[in-house]
């Protein structure tokens, strides 16, 4: 788990999104995390079962696993806590005791689930080879979409979540045409074939996650 600011006071913790945008988003949600200890708030982002450092396989990590780890990672700090969940990250703050969540361009597991599933039809047809997605709701070993394994109980666990609904900020960029309760310029890194930074977009960012944190802890 990475640490920033203050060892006092409040605590953002990240959660980042499922699979590869958690490679194309991490450097950008260390900056955010940076710039709110800059304001005087502390930050962390845990590793979760199959992302960044952790030993666990990404096709052994299940929506369960990481929203349990994610909790689990947030009870440790034993600090008033705020989770900023990014992307799907948004699918696994659910049941960690946190005081509210922000939701940067929250999506659904079905969501998520068309966009593995389109990916993998694109690199099919380059490649020449058949794929049924049908074949996903039977499947009984880990499936390849968009260059992970996935396990067929993460799918089957995709097909329904969505994101928490309490004691929620919405926040999405302001290309995006779904309802938030704040819209700020940014680029969808989450997008990038590579991943990128934007230090413009998390400065924004953080000054509202902190003007959010102050609210709320008043």
């Amino acid at each position: 788990m990475l640490r920033f600011g203050p060892s006092s006071g409040p605590v953002v913790v990240v959660a980042l999104p499922l699979f590869e945008e958690a490679n194309r988003t991490r450097t950008f949600a260390v900056t955010v995390l940076r710039a709110l200890a800059d304001r005087g708030i502390a930050g962390a982002l845990p590793d979760l079962p199959g992302q960044g450092e952790s030993l666990v396989p990404t096709h052994n990590a299940t929506l369960a696993t990481l929203s349990e780890a994610f909790a689990a990672g947030v009870a440790s700090l034993r600090r008033s806590a705020y989770s900023l969940a990014i992307r799907s990250g948004t699918l696994l703050d659910g049941s960690a005791l946190v005081v509210a969540r922000y939701h940067l361009a929250p999506m659904t597991g079905a969501d998520l689930r068309r966009e593995l599933v389109r990916a993998r039809q694109a690199s099919s047809r380059e490649s020449g080879e058949a794929f049924d997605p049908a074949s996903l709701d039977t499947a009984t070993a880990p499936v390849e979409l968009a260059g992970n394994l996935v396990a067929p109980a993460m799918l089957a666990e995709l097909a329904t979540a969505v994101p928490a609904t309490t004691a929620v900020r919405t926040v999405r960029l302001e290309t995006e045409a779904r309802p938030a309760d704040a819209k700020l310029p940014g680029s969808p890194l989450w997008r990038r074939a590579e991943p990128d930074n934007d230090p413009e977009f998390a400065e924004r960012l953080a000054e509202d996650i902190a003007q959010w944190v102050a609210t709320c802890e008043a």
